[in-house]
Order: structure tokens, then C-alpha cells, then sequence
């Protein structure tokens, strides 16, 4: 048994040695570099591959099955003049031994200088597609070509054969460098420098990889270094992909980040699982700058046209202002440089491609805080949801600092108001403010006209406190919905002071010009904080009632002004008529017709009211007033007139009656006697509406027929004296209407 031991062991190590010194002498003596013709019509023939071997061809048996390429090409056969792929070496080897138990064992494999040049015509093909679609070759002599045997079926199933394991010492890619161009949409893509890394490559184990490269775009101009390292897990039996520790990190620059350039980094677990369709991102740490963030991301159904995304994300605290300043979004200046510089968020995620969802949505902005959900329904179509309530939030704060050629607007008119109150005088017996002739509004477009087109919207919010123009709104309620170019504010109302407010509006973009739509409802509203401003005190005061349906087309505050039409019905309790006596006017008309000169001042320099209401027929922008009214202690106080918003002027005759009250005047020359009452008393007001009625004088025309009523009724009460009983009741009445006329 020994001595048969001993010879099958030298039979053995005698065949080895053959196999051995065979794989020599077909290293040594076989070249497979006399084959490159062979290799390259084998390529184009079976694969449609037009390959090019400039270099030699490296290669081993035993005990390593080797190959080495160097300085080749790749291109389609159906243009072998543009080749899209080359590579300056390609080395790798596999131990033959274990190939016999379906073992893969590899040493390093070794790719240098690897370049890919993809690109896609105009007709959107691309120059890779026809690889591995051998051509159609013709049949002799014009003879149509034999249709192809169809392939026969086995009549069993074939076994499933067990998977190739596999072990690979490492892989190593230098240098690689990859183009993508597209014709039809203009973008390019590159991705340089790559350089990509691994340990040893065995099923089921952790291999580490890192891979670095620099990254381009050309719509928009973006340039990015990025680095990825991590533990990669393989399990091709149950199609399981895992990188552990994933760190993914870098900077990028361009046109987006306008000069300034922006530092990521993302690290966490990623599983990718093909047989139940999951991929997850879990335990996210994102940071970009100064932001930092927490998440994790999972999306479903990876096999479907719609996969699902589901996850949370939470924002830490962040100065906003100084994150978008650093990537190259300088905010413009506000009425508050303090704001933003607080901001945080936590939410629930969900979506699909084409959809994002924040769910449970918390967000705090400065001393601001928010709670709700907000969604993109649909990014290709634009569409909005917003479903928010807020507990304050002052407005003014964020809103745009005046630029400078407002600032010129806004001082030319208030230099133009203040000549007219010095013209106006001190005790209003100066001759009437000139009517204004300059436009009052801009000519600059306001709404984004073919954004609102596409815009889809629908949006709830409410607000426990909201400070717009220095008025805190309370309970505000918001809801607008906005498609097809048709936005549509369902409902606006709040608590301001003592008051409140409802409206609803409509802006119609769907033509070439925008069409507004108003209708606004107001309850006892103090009016004086929306009147007055910084320059020039509110000339009136009150509560206000409104009730308003208004029409506008345009898209600039002129043109909807210009535009304006509707009516509207107003009045105004427990007011105040500021530096404004109408004492004092009906004073001088008293005196004036007593040939006397008033000699004190009038201690108040406020008409207050006990109501004052009208309505306004608004045509292009000029507001008609046929009826007002305004209640006055022992006064009454009508009028007609017109509001020109366009140059926001006012023309109105207004009359002043005494309705019996006959206390003493402050000046002996307007002392009131009992010929005086129930006569209206005419007054005219012209010149800019931020005079109210500082821009009110005695009407000299209309003193001359009060003058003239009152000489006749004197005249008559004398011939009535002289002449008694002996002139007929007829007579008496023709006297009176004569001298009254």
C-alpha cells in the first residue's frame, strides 16, 4: 500500500510538473499579439465593437490565468473613426485552480487612464447604443439572407447553477475620466480625475472603497470635488448592497453660489435591497457650511414608474442670513437687518419623483414659530400646497427697504403736500390749494404675470398676530387657491383693534391683461393708522364701516388705479376732522356778512363728528361722491364732490348748516342771531387728498347769495311792516321767492 501511495503521489506530482511546464511553453512560445487581427473581427463580428490593440498583450496560465492590455480603443462598429472609449492599461490575473470549483481569485485588478466620451446627437442617439448589435450582414450574390434557426427550447427546465464566488485581492482605478454630451438639450457632464480604491474583495464581507473625483455641468456652471469612503457589503444571493460608514464630502462652486463656494458633507448607513425593493439612508448627518442636519431617507417600491419616499429631517439652529450669504445669495436690504437670523425646522418626509411632502411640519424663524404641512404636489406643474398656522409674526420687518428712487418719489411728494399746506395758511383764510396734476403711482409691473399662468396653489394659512404697515392684525385667516392663470382669494379676515375686516378677491391672468377683482367689508376699524405716515398726521379720525365692489385691469399701480370702477359705501363714527374748525369757517362766513373783522384765535383746531357717511361710484379711477353727510353737534355738514386717486387729489363743495344751536361764538364778529340758522353756508375744497379738510375756504361765490337772501328777507319784512294787511298773501309769496333767488 505504501510502495502505491508512494507512486500515485509521483504520478501526481509528475502530471502537475506537465501541466506546469506546458503552461511555460505556451507562455513562452504562444503570442497572442499575432491574434490582435483575429481578436478585432471576433469584436466586430459578435459584438458590433470596432476595438484597436496598439499595445502588447501581457498574459499568463499557471498558476494565474493573466491578462494585461495596453493603449487600446473602443468604438462602434457603425462609426470606427470615433471611438468613445480608451484605456492606457487594463491588468488582471485569476488563479486557475479554484476556477475548477467555481472559486473566482483574483489578484489586483489595475485600470489606468481610462477615458469615456459619451455623447448623444441630435437625434438623441447615442454612440454607445449599437454595442453589443452585431450588423446585419447581406446574403451572396443578392440572395435574401436565411432566416435565422429559432432557437430550440429545452424540453426541462435547466438547473439554477450556484453562483461563482468570489475573491478579489483589490481594485484600483487611476486616473479614469468620463464625458457626457447631449445635443438636443445642450448639457454637458463630466466627471475627472477619478481615482478609486478598495481592499480585498470577498462575498459577504466588508470591503473599504474610497473613491475621489471632480465633477462638472455646464447648465448651470458648476465645478465640485467630492470624495466618497465607506464599507461596502455584498450579498448577491439575496441582491442585499450595503455601504457602512458611509462619508461623503467635498466642495463645489459656480454660477449657482455665485463666486462663493459651499463645503458638504453626508455620512451614514446605506442599504440598497433588491428583493424587497428598499433603499434607506438611516441615521443621516448632513452639513453644508454653517447648516447642520439630521435625517434619514427610505424609498420604496424601486421597481415601480413611481417609487415612494418616506424619512424625517431636522435642521439645527442657523443664522439664515449668513448660510445664504455664503453661498452666493445676498439678501436684499430689509426694513429689519436683524431677521433671519434665526431659523430651525423638524418634519416628516414623504413623496414620489415627481412630489415632495413636509409632514408635522415646525419651523421657527426669529421669534416666529409655525406648525403644519407644506407640499409640492407636483414639480413639473408647479404645484403648491400649504396648509399653515403661525402664532406672530411681524411682516413689516422682512419687507423691502425703499430704494432710492422711491425715496426721490416719496420726497417729491411730500414736498409737493407741504406747499400746499403752507399755501392752505394757518387760519384757513388763504385762497384755495391748487388741484395736484402729478401721478401719484408707479409704472412698474407688480404681479409675475407668466409665473401665476402656471402657478397651482391652494394655501390656508392662519395667524395668531400678524404686523403689516404697523397694524397688528389678530386671528387672521387666509385662503387662496390659484390654476390656470385664475387666482382666486377665498377668504381673508381678522380682528384689527376693535374692528374687523373680511374680503375676498380675484386676479384673472388668463388673458393679455390681467383683470382684479375686489369685494372688502370693514366693521369699526380705527382709520387713522392706515392715513397718516411718518411725514403728515392722518387728516381724519373715526371708526370706520366699509363695504366696497371694486373692478381693476392692469398689472402696475397706475393702471389699476387708472382702471378702477365699482362703488362703495362708507361710514365714519365717532370722528375727528384733524386741524380742521369748521367752527372757525362758519365763523368768518358769519362775519363776513356782519361787515365785521374776527379778532381771537379759535382755541380748537379739530372738528369733531359724530358720523360721517356717503357713498362712492368709482369711474377710471375718479371717486364720485354725491351724498356726503356728517353729523356735527348743532351743525350739519353736506357735500359732493370727487376723489381723483390718480393724482390723489379732491374737489368738493360741501354746505354748512346751523340746525338751531345759537351758543356764543369765540369772536364777537360771528355772534349768531336766529336769521342765520337753517341757512347752508358754502364751502370748497380743492387740492391734495392729505389735507382732508385743511383744504376746505368759504365759498366767496356762494357768501353773495346768502348775502343776497338775507338783504331780500330783511326788504321783505320792512314792506310787509309798511304795507300790513293791504298786500295780498300771493304778492307776499312772489317778494319772498324773488329776493331768495
Amino acid at each position: 500500500m505504501k510502495s502505491l501511495g508512494k507512486i500515485l503521489g509521483l504520478f501526481f506530482l509528475g502530471l502537475l510538473l506537465i501541466i506546469v511546464a506546458a503552461g511555460f511553453i505556451l507562455t513562452h512560445l504562444f503570442d497572442p499579439n499575432d491574434y490582435k487581427d483575429e481578436i478585432r473581427d471576433l469584436a466586430r463580428e459578435k459584438a458590433n465593437i470596432e476595438l484597436t490593440l496598439n499595445g502588447d498583450i501581457g498574459w499568463s496560465l499557471f498558476p494565474w490565468l493573466g491578462l494585461e492590455l495596453t493603449d487600446a480603443t473602443v468604438a462602434s462598429a457603425s462609426t470606427p473613426d470615433q471611438p468613445f472609449a480608451d484605456l492606457r492599461l487594463l491588468g488582471l490575473s485569476v488563479r486557475v485552480l479554484p476556477l475548477l470549483s467555481k472559486q473566482i481569485q483574483m489578484s489586483d485588478i489595475r485600470i489606468d487612464g481610462l477615458n469615456l466620451n459619451l455623447q448623444r446627437d441630435e437625434k438623441g442617439h447615442g454612440n454607445w447604443e449599437d454595442i453589443g448589435h452585431p450588423q446585419k450582414t447581406a446574403a451572396a450574390d443578392g440572395e435574401p439572407a436565411a432566416p435565422a434557426e429559432p432557437e430550440k427550447t429545452a424540453e426541462t427546465p435547466a438547473k439554477r447553477s450556484e453562483p461563482m464566488k468570489l475573491d478579489i485581492d483589490s481594485l484600483i482605478v487611476n486616473g479614469a475620466r468620463v464625458e457626457y454630451s447631449d445635443a438636443q438639450k445642450g448639457q454637458q457632464f463630466s466627471a475627472e480625475s477619478i481615482q478609486l480604491t478598495t481592499g480585498a474583495i470577498s462575498e459577504g464581507q466588508a470591503v473599504p472603497i474610497k473613491l475621489s473625483a471632480f465633477f462638472g455641468t455646464n447648465k448651470p456652471l458648476i465645478r465640485a470635488r467630492t470624495e466618497l469612503q465607506g464599507d461596502l457589503r455584498i450579498d448577491r444571493n439575496s441582491k442585499r448592497y450595503q455601504l457602512e460608514n458611509a462619508r461623503i464630502s467635498g466642495e463645489a462652486s459656480g454660477e449657482p453660489l455665485n463666486g462663493q463656494t459651499l463645503t458638504y458633507s453626508m455620512q451614514g448607513q446605506i442599504l440598497v435591497d433588491l428583493t424587497k425593493q428598499v433603499a434607506e439612508w438611516s441615521n443621516l448627518k448632513l452639513s453644508a457650511n454653517q447648516l447642520r442636519a439630521l435625517g434619514e431617507i427610505k424609498v420604496t417600491e424601486l421597481d415601480q414608474k413611481a417609487p415612494k419616499l418616506t424619512g424625517g429631517l431636522s435642521i439645527a439652529e442657523i443664522n439664515l442670513r449668513e448660510f445664504l450669504s455664503g453661498i452666493g445669495h445676498q439678501l436684499p436690504p430689509m426694513n429689519d437687518d436683524k431677521t433671519l437670523r434665526k431659523f430651525e425646522l423638524v418634519t416628516r418626509l414623504s413623496g414620489s419623483p415627481d412630489s415632495v411632502q413636509l409632514d408635522d411640519l415646525k419651523v421657527q424663524l426669529d421669534d416666529s414659530k409655525f406648525t403644519g404641512n407644506l407640499a409640492i404636489a407636483s414639480v413639473t406643474k408647479q404645484a403648491l400646497r400649504a396648509q399653515l398656522k403661525g402664532d406672530q409674526l411681524d411682516l413689516d420687518r422682512y419687507l423691502l427697504a425703499p430704494d432710492e428712487k422711491t425715496k426721490s418719489s416719496t420726497v417729491a411728494r411730500n414736498a409737493e403736500v407741504k406747499e400746499s399746506i403752507a399755501k392752505a395758511g394757518k387760519n384757513g383764510t388763504s385762497d384755495l390749494p391748487n388741484a395736484p396734476t402729478q401721478q401719484a403711482w408707479s409704472n412698474t409691473p407688480v404681479l409675475p404675470i407668466e409665473r401665476l399662468r402656471k402657478l397651482d396653489m391652494q394655501v390656508d394659512l392662519n395667524m395668531d398676530s400678524l404686523t403689516v404697515k404697523q397694524q397688528a392684525i389678530s386671528n387672521l385667516a387666509v385662503k387662496a387657491k390659484s390654476a390656470n392663470g385664475l387666482l382666486t382669494l377665498e377668504n381673508a379676515s381678522g380682528n384689527l383693534g376693535s374692528g374687523s375686516f373680511s374680503a375676498n378677491a380675484r386676479v384673472d391672468v388668463r388673458k393679455a391683461i390681467p383683470q382684479l377683482t375686489l369685494h372688502k367689508q370693514i366693521k369699526r376699524i380705527q382709520i387713522e393708522p392706515f392715513l397718516k405716515t411718518p411725514e403728515h398726521a392722518a387728516p381724519v379720525k373715526g371708526l370706520l364701516d366699509l363695504q366696497a365692489d371694486l373692478t381693476t385691469t392692469g398689472n402696475s399701480q397706475r393702471e389699476w388705479v387708472a382702471g378702477l370702477n365699482g362703488t362703495s359705501k362708507f361710514t365714519l363714527n365717532d370722528g375727528m376732522l384733524v386741524d380742521a374748525n369748521v367752527e372757525q369757517q362758519l365763523c368768518i362766513g358769519i362775519a363776513t356778512l356782519n361787515r365785521k373783522n374776527i379778532t381771537r384765535d379759535f382755541p380748537n383746531k379739530s372738528t369733531p363728528f359724530e358720523k360721517l357717511q356717503g357713498s362712492l361710484t368709482f369711474t377710471n379711477g375718479v371717486a364720485s361722491n354725491p351724498d356726503l353727510a356728517v353729523s356735527i353737534p348743532g351743525l350739519s355738514v353736506t357735500g359732493h364732490g370727487d376723489l381723483d386717486l390718480r393724482v390723489m387729489g379732491l374737489d368738493y363743495r360741501a354746505g354748512i348748516t346751523l340746525k338751531g344751536d345759537q351758543r356764543e361764538m369765540p369772536d364777537p364778529a360771528c355772534q349768531v342771531n336766529e336769521r342765520y340758522v337753517g341757512i347752508e353756508w358754502p364751502l370748497r375744497c380743492r387740492g391734495p387728498l392729505e389735507l382732508g379738510a385743511k383744504a376746505c375756504r368759504l365759498d366767496k361765490a356762494g357768501m353773495g347769495k346768502i348775502a343776497a337772501q338775507l338783504a331780500g328777507e330783511k326788504l321783505t319784512e320792512k314792506l310787509e311792516e309798511k304795507l300790513g294787511d293791504k298786500v295780498s298773501p300771493d304778492l307776499k309769496d312772489a317778494l319772498k321767492g324773488l329776493f331768495k333767488r
